[in-house]
């Protein structure tokens, strides 16, 4: 990384705010329950992390994507289980179902404030190339930061980028709070020369990312 913040790429670091979501106990592990909680909206779940006990728990679906989807997928969650004391949390990973495509299932991992952990970090590309059309075949790049320090996202302006250019990690500006693991070679995105006059019409041309991104598994029986 040999890039400085007076450089056209731009990092955004916005600090990870901890949002409050309630869950409730789940003690009953047979299908039938986990069936019933499902269908009145709510998201069979584990809580668990190093030297910590796993915890069965329950939390309403809609307020996890909500808030998922509003802070992010590294947002630090303070967790309000029923008669115990809340603790911060990370949405590890989570389960849907592949027809509905709703969550099924989801595991959470508490979080030590002080130490440092790795996780996956969205990568925006911001502004217009010069010419051609943007290809953009990485979303995410590994950071290894405290909690408090991981970024929400990092933006790169592409606006001086024109037909021939690529965009690599290299280009990530460095950062006293976190560490980016990725090769610092690795492409991010090209800027490619448009094949149609269609394709000059949107200069963009990049993969749709999904809403509701995590280490996601299909399972229709996870429980």
């Amino acid at each position: 990384m040999t890039v400085d913040d007076s450089s056209f790429t731009n990092l955004k670091g916005m600090i990870m705010m901890s949002v409050t979501l309630k869950a409730m106990k789940r003690e009953d592990h047979a299908k039938s329950a986990t069936k019933k909680l499902r269908k009145s909206g709510q998201v069979p779940s584990v809580v668990y992390g190093k030297e910590k006990e796993s915890k069965s728990i329950a939390v309403d679906g809609m307020e996890l994507m909500k808030t998922v989807r509003d802070e992010g997928k590294n947002a630090i969650i303070s967790l309000n289980i029923e008669g115990e004391a809340p603790v911060n949390v990370m949405l590890h990973e989570y389960q849907t179902d592949k027809i509905k495509g709703q969550v099924i299932h989801a595991d959470f991992f508490v979080l030590n404030m002080e130490q440092e952990m790795d996780t996956a970090v969205p990568v925006r590309l911001i502004g217009e190339p010069e010419n051609g059309v943007v290809q953009q075949p990485l979303f995410e790049v590994q950071v290894r930061a405290k909690p408090t320090d991981i970024p929400s996202e990092i933006t790169i302006d592409i606006s001086t980028h024109s037909i021939g250019d690529i965009v690599s990690v290299a280009e990530i500006p460095k950062s006293a709070a976190y560490q980016v693991l990725e090769d610092k070679d690795t492409v991010i995105a090209s800027i490619l020369a448009p094949n149609t006059n269609a394709d000059m019409e949107g200069t963009e041309e990049t993969s749709a990312e999904p809403e509701f991104t995590g280490e996601a598994q299909t399972d229709a029986n996870a429980d």
